[in-house]
């Protein structure tokens, strides 16, 4: 950048020229601009593995920001007066990128990332020195080299200080801190004296970095009942099959089947846990729910379904009494204690008209119970709730069958076919095709 001066009357100060400087600013503004738009879609690209998306924002610092900081840096560097420097104040961030994160556990995730994809310069983490009683925003700043193939398309062969972009990598509660900041601090130039203000920025930046910690908490939680939520689900399903289509298509499974009904599985114990967590006030639906959904996917049944109950004794509200059921219900069905299970399938339609699952549940122990015309009546308001259930019309027709009614059996496999063409439903329409002697 031109290192041009003026001199003003009889002052020894030399200042920067700022109109040299904004005919250089503007001359390389354009390709800047395609840069920064360039790192954009490169950086979307290299975070394409993390599911929560972050959204990537570039910008071109504006010649009054860019002024600015050349004149900071000026004086930063202790020139007083006489001339400028030789070498103008090195400006690394005349082009930046956001990276903004949903959650607190994206940071470290992005920060790799980018340092796969670029070659990275320099590692500065802002704010993470405050106490607790300063306010001022945190974020991780990565320096990166501009690519050679975006240099080539953007034309920055010129440049001197372009060579570089700063990324900074946030939260979006930690980006919407940075920008009223911003807008109280440095574009007002803004710093409070009074204490009583004073503690009111910093209660509000702790309020959003506490806000950011717990929604890690809530994910983290999401993220472990949700695996034991799907590990529970494999389990219901391979016994539903076992119950129901073995009856249909016999096979020689017969040693996976009892590894399956009979496993080997380590007994654990949750009382004392019930009892310390109850004396300390600590206990909760969400703790109670994950240790049972984790003894339920163990096959520790009895200590799942004693989970359960504490948790219905709790007395929670209707629609997760209604779901507890259901997950209780699971269990008793697990043990084969059917009748049980039924009941409790009930009591949750009965809490939750809609919960066309619990229905659906219904079906299938009347079904293992060779109570079919009782199973067609509970997949049939599953699907009043919810028609678009391929599962639930194949279990139908599956009791339609065994009631010797051949058409509505095929009828409600074409319908499941329609829906999701599975392999189970291909095998059962053949076999109905074949009663049908179609």
């Amino acid at each position: 950048m031109d290192n041009s001066a003026l001199s003003l009357g009889n002052e020894s100060h030399i200042f920067p020229d700022r109109n040299s400087l904004r005919v250089e600013y503007d001359k390389h503004l354009h390709a800047r601009t395609v840069a920064a738009r360039e790192l954009e879609v490169c950086i979307e690209k290299a975070l394409l593995p993390l599911s929560s998306n972050p959204h990537v924002k570039g910008r071109v610092k504006s010649f009054e920001s860019f002024f600015k900081k050349y004149v900071r840096l000026l004086k930063a560097s202790g020139n007083s007066g006489g001339s400028l420097p030789q070498i103008p104040p090195h400006i690394t961030d005349l082009i930046g990128i956001r990276v903004i994160c949903p959650f607190l556990e994206d940071l470290p995730v992005v920060q790799e990332l980018i340092k796969e994809k670029f070659h990275v310069v320099e590692v500065e983490r802002k704010g993470g020195d405050h106490t607790f009683r300063e306010f001022g925003y945190e974020s991780i700043h990565l320096l990166i080299t501009i690519p050679q193939d975006i240099v080539e398309k953007a034309e920055m062969y010129t440049l001197k200080s372009g060579d570089t972009a700063e990324i900074q990598i946030r939260t979006i509660l930690q980006d919407a801190w940075a920008e009223v900041e911003h807008e109280f601090v440095y574009k007002a130039e803004f710093i409070p004296f009074d204490n009583p203000l004073k503690r009111k920025l910093a209660a509000v930046n702790a309020s959003l970095s506490l806000a950011d910690v717990i929604f890690q908490e809530i994910r983290s939680y999401q993220r472990v009942l949700n695996n034991e939520l799907e590990k529970r689900r494999n389990t219901f399903f391979r016994k539903i099959e076992e119950s129901t289509d073995d009856i249909l298509f016999p096979t020689d499974k017969d040693g996976e089947s009892a590894a399956l009904s009979s496993p080997k599985a380590k007994l654990a114990v949750f009382q004392s846990y019930w009892d310390s967590a109850g004396e300390s006030g600590s206990i909760s639906i969400d703790d109670l729910l994950v240790e049972a959904l984790s003894a339920h996917n163990e096959n520790h049944f009895p200590q799942a379904i004693a989970i359960y109950t504490k948790i219905l004794d709790m007395k929670p509200d209707d629609s997760v009494r209604s779901l507890i059921l259901k997950h209780r219900g699971m269990a008793f069905f697990a043990r084969s204690n059917y009748t049980e299970a039924i009941e409790d399938f009930s009591l949750a339609l009965e809490l939750d008209p809609k919960s066309y699952k619990a229905a659906y549940y219904q079906g299938i122990a009347c079904s293992v119970l060779q109570r079919y015309s009782h199973a067609v009546d509970a997949y049939c308001q599953s699907l009043d709730i919810n028609p678009y259930q391929p599962y639930c019309l194949f279990r139908r027709g599956q009791a339609y069958y065994h009631l010797g009614d051949f058409p509505q059996a095929l009828g409600d496999c074409e319908a499941a076919l329609a829906l999701e063409p599975f392999e189970a439903a291909k095998k059962f329409r053949d076999l109905v095709l074949t009663k049908l002697k179609m």
